[in-house]
């Protein structure tokens, strides 16, 4: 009886980790079949259960970070993080107080703002992006004498 309600969960899990694709369920859907395993060989339900916790738990320690790097090493930047770090042209003064400043990155218009409230950016200066909050550039004034 228990086999089939290990069963039953392992499979959902197993469908939950499809639809997620994630990496959250499938360790316990791994616990599951420890403990079918477990119940198919005559063990009470709490072996069962604690094959299935011991398993689940040592599958998400060890394997986990593995599959993680695995799955992440070829992580393309989006143009979202690609934008960190590049000099713009300030198209609109840039003052935080007064809620003004615009840039022109990759062809799209950015609102932009200072790392601090006090330093304005005049039209036409570069910065360089050093952060993004929202859909807000945050940068700091980019001079070009110091980096020649």
């Amino acid at each position: 009886m228990y086999t089939m309600c290990w069963l039953i969960a392992m499979i959902v899990l197993i469908v939950i980790e499809i639809v997620t694709v994630g990496l959250t369920t499938v360790w316990f859907a791994i616990g599951a079949l420890a403990a079918i395993i477990v119940a198919t060989l005559g063990g009470g339900v709490y072996l069962q259960i604690g094959a299935f916790l011991t398993v689940s738990i040592l599958m998400l320690i060890f394997t986990r970070p593995l599959a993680v790097k695995y799955i992440n090493s070829s992580h393309v930047k989006t143009n979202y993080e690609g934008i960190i770090g590049k000099v713009v042209r300030i198209t609109e003064d840039v003052d935080n107080i007064n809620e003004t400043g615009c840039a022109v990155v990759n062809g799209q218009e950015w609102t932009v703002r200072t790392e601090e409230d006090s330093q304005k950016i005049a039209s036409g200066s570069l910065a360089k992006v050093v952060n993004i909050k929202g859909v807000k550039l945050i940068v700091k004034q980019y001079d070009e004498e110091k980096t020649v």
